[in-house]
């Protein structure tokens, strides 16, 4: 796992297939669905496609994907060189879009740079997607992990220290319906994957305010999370601190880093407060 992550985490053969999605409603737009479609079978390992290519990947006809990557070409998401179909960086504005309408954006930055000198350790900030969450800002220092993580990057939820306060923030309803609809797989022989465990760890990050997870997601990867809150005081992301096992144990990381993460996590959700 060397390389950056797709859209989603890879899922090995053994995991528990995921639950089939309900179907759409009389309000789905189907041609929309197709090109964002489009747009999504293009990763890191396939920068680059033919029309062959792309149909294969979304299940479309070759005249329903032509007719896609035309609109997106004309629109400037897409150019084509010869056969190859790849994005252009103008896709990037459908994900600032949603970046610059956060409220924390660009508050958080300067606090998590100044708490990642405090602590020498990578700091990062997530929001939940679901089953996964999605990182939205990151400073990181030493390369901890053999996943390169960067803006946009996805991890299930359920074995990351983040995405534990991001679910501990849910109704016990919507809590069970993420969790059933996760596929639960072992990454380390420490990974926790029974849900009713996992529902009582959560519980546990309920009552304390915080998660700590040792080395669920990767070996030697030790993460502690905090919350950040809007003025209603609702949680709207996650910080957390990265370090490596062999650097500090969890009971070390929590003793040494969990007062400056949640000064830090505090300062925030003032922050965002103030602003409205």
């Amino acid at each position: 796992m060397s390389k950056a992550l797709p859209s989603s985490s890879v899922v090995p053969a053994n995991a528990e297939p995921a639950p089939e999605k309900p179907e759409p409603g009389d309000s789905y737009v189907q041609s929309f669905a197709r090109g964002l479609a489009v747009i999504r079978a293009f990763d890191a390992s396939r920068p680059e496609q033919t029309l062959t290519d792309v149909a294969a990947a979304t299940g479309l006809t070759r005249a329903g994907a032509r007719r896609i990557l035309l609109t997106l070409q004309t629109l400037g998401y897409v150019e084509a060189e010869g056969r190859l179909f790849r994005l252009t960086p103008k896709i990037l504005d459908l994900g600032f879009a949603y970046l610059t309408s956060m409220p924390f954006w660009n508050l958080a930055e300067p606090v998590m740079e100044n708490l990642s000198a405090q602590v020498h350790e990578s700091c990062s900030a997530a929001v939940l997607d679901r089953t996964e969450i999605v990182y939205v800002l990151r400073v990181p220092t030493h390369k901890i992990m053999t996943i390169n993580l960067s803006i946009g990057s996805r991890l299930p939820a359920y074995c990351t220290s983040m995405g534990r306060v991001l679910l501990a923030s849910l109704d016990d309803d919507t809590l069970d319906a993420t969790l059933n609809s996760s596929p639960l797989y072992a990454h380390t022989p420490r990974t926790v994957t029974d849900k009713e465990e996992l529902k009582k760890l959560i519980a546990q990050v309920r009552r304390q305010g915080w998660a700590i997870v040792d080395q669920e997601l990767e070996g030697g990867l030790i993460s502690l999370s905090a919350p950040i809150r809007n003025r209603q005081g609702r949680v709207i992301a996650a910080l957390n601190i990265s370090g490596n096992a062999q650097r500090n144990s969890a009971k070390q990381m929590v003793k040494a880093f969990l007062e400056p993460l949640q000064e830090a996590a505090q300062t925030v959700s003032e922050m965002v407060a103030r602003r409205g």
